[in-house]
């Protein structure tokens, strides 16, 4: 039997924690980001680029977790959004976002297809197309989409802690090694505070990207009053010390002389190289784990974008088949949804790399690139604009909020956001690797402006169509009065409360 209603209840603290942290990949980021952030800033300053970036993120965080503790909507963005500027903005920014995440989860689909054939071949030799392990791993997804949130958070947990042992060992042998002696070039001025400081911020900020997502799961937590809020900020803490700690400890164990040329040469393949060099099975180990944090980024996102689809169908900005859960509490219609969009648009990448002169790396430089720097784009612009949102809403629901709260946080906040928005923009010919005059330098962000756009058409025609459902909008807080009262009064109980 199909209702209107997630699972209530399955996600505790923690479980939201890892959720939050597997969208954000540790190992990916290690492997990936870090060394891909040294060879195209050519800065040692890479660990300050994820200071900075998560103090305006909690920033950020200060009046999106408040907002959280009075609205609990599956779509996180549109409830905010269309509360705090109306309706119209809310369906706009309900459209980007879901154009946002499916792009994110979708582009991963080429890094996880090439980084899985590659396993495979050095481990048994066989050589297997990048669309043959990435439809293995759209299987998965799938089937564990459907299922209760709970299963997902464990698998995903599971993974995020194995990600994090690795990295820690790694950073302790960087440290260790450290041909040239440990040091704190990383963090001089010079290293960071120049010009090339907009495509460390623009390459950056997607090591963070997910860490909103908690907001997503806000009807399924134990406590919709606290648990987004505090996992938000243990997510974004843990995420932002630790990635600089691991940014600087691979800069120390390849030496700060020679780290950004040798990013330059190997680029993601920088960190495996080093490990073979000193730890052969540790690097076996590695290259394992990094296929199964692509693949739990994968679930992550694909988690989200689903109760994306449920919310938007609910409310019948999009059909409301979308809008119903199955008996397990999952938004199956919106993950069958959300698997279907991806099988068609790897299927049309996989058709269209059939003898191109990339070769295997087609996966890499078009899906995978293409999208995910889009999607990241269009999430940093969405945080922007939620930010105004935030503080448009406060100023008519101040509910014994201090200005910190209500205005000084939120507004430098949209500065900092804003100022990394521009930064991706001008930046993004580097980040898609293409040619000066490239007609995907506009494209890509093109496509996010416009279904922007399309949505504020959209939520144009259903205020003339369908004025009733339109008005019906405008409450987006999904907690019924009972849970409202019980929580005012304290009485959820405890065994309900540690459910998972």
């Amino acid at each position: 039997m199909e209702s209107t209603r997630l699972d209530r209840r399955r996600l505790s603290t923690a479980s939201l924690v890892f959720i939050i942290i597997a969208a954000s990949a540790p190992l990916t980021v290690l492997a990936g980001g870090i060394p891909t952030n040294y060879a195209v800033a050519g800065l040692l300053g890479v660990p300050q680029t994820y200071i900075v970036l998560g103090l305006i993120l909690v920033l950020f965080a200060v009046g999106y977790t408040a907002m959280s503790r009075e609205i609990q909507n599956a779509g996180a963005f549109y409830a905010y959004v269309t509360e705090g500027l109306g309706n119209r903005q809310g369906i706009a920014a309900a459209i980007l976002a879901l154009v946002s995440y499916n792009m994110m989860q979708i582009g991963l689909y080429g890094l996880f297809g090439f980084a899985a054939s590659n396993l495979i071949a050095n481990f048994t030799g066989l050589a297997l197309p990048w669309w043959l392990t990435a439809l293995a791993a759209w299987l998965i997804v799938a089937l564990l989409g459907v299922r209760s949130i709970d299963l997902s958070a464990k698998v995903l947990g599971v993974v995020v802690m194995l990600e994090f042992v690795v990295v820690v060992i790694v950073d302790i042998m960087a440290i260790s090694i450290a041909p040239e002696g440990v040091s704190a070039a990383a963090f001089a001025a010079d290293e960071f505070f120049v010009p090339g400081i907009g495509v460390l911020l623009a390459f950056g900020v997607a090591a963070f990207m997910g860490f909103e997502s908690g907001a997503i799961y806000s009807e399924e937590v134990v406590d919709p009053r606290r648990t987004v809020a505090r996992a938000t900020y243990i997510a974004l803490i843990v995420i932002a010390l630790f990635y600089a700690f691991s940014a600087w400890a691979v800069g120390v164990g390849v030496g700060p002389s020679s780290v950004v040329e040798e990013s330059q040469a190997f680029g993601p393949d920088l960190i495996f190289n080093w490990l073979g060099q000193h730890s052969p099975m540790l690097a076996n180990f590695a290259n394992l784990l990094f296929v199964t944090s692509l693949l739990a980024v994968l679930l992550a996102f694909h988690n989200a974008v689903a109760r994306y689809f449920f919310a938007l169908g609910r409310s019948t900005v999009l059909p409301k088949a979308l809008g119903t859960t199955a008996p397990n509490g999952a938004p199956r219609n919106g993950s069958m949804m959300q698997s279907g969009l991806a099988f068609v648009v790897v299927a049309g990448f996989a058709i269209a790399g059939i003898g191109h002169e990339l070769g295997d790396l087609f996966p890499v430089i078009t899906l995978f690139t293409w999208l995910t720097n889009a999607a990241a784009f269009g999430l940093v612009f969405l945080l922007a604009v939620t930010s105004v949102a935030i503080i448009a809403w406060f100023r008519t629901n101040q509910l014994q909020r201090g200005i910190w709260t209500r205005v000084i946080a939120p507004s430098v906040a949209t500065i900092g956001l804003t100022a990394v928005f521009i930064m991706i923009l001008v930046n993004f010919d580097l980040m898609i690797d293409a040619e000066a005059g490239s007609a995907l330098i506009y494209i890509m962000p093109g496509l996010i402006i416009l279904s922007g756009v399309l949505g504020l058409i959209w939520g144009e025609i259903i205020q003339r169509r369908r004025p009733q459902d339109y008005e019906e909008m405008r409450h987006q807080d999904m907690l019924s009065d009972d849970e409202e009262i019980a929580i005012a009064q304290g009485s959820l109980d405890d065994n309900e409360r540690s459910t998972n």
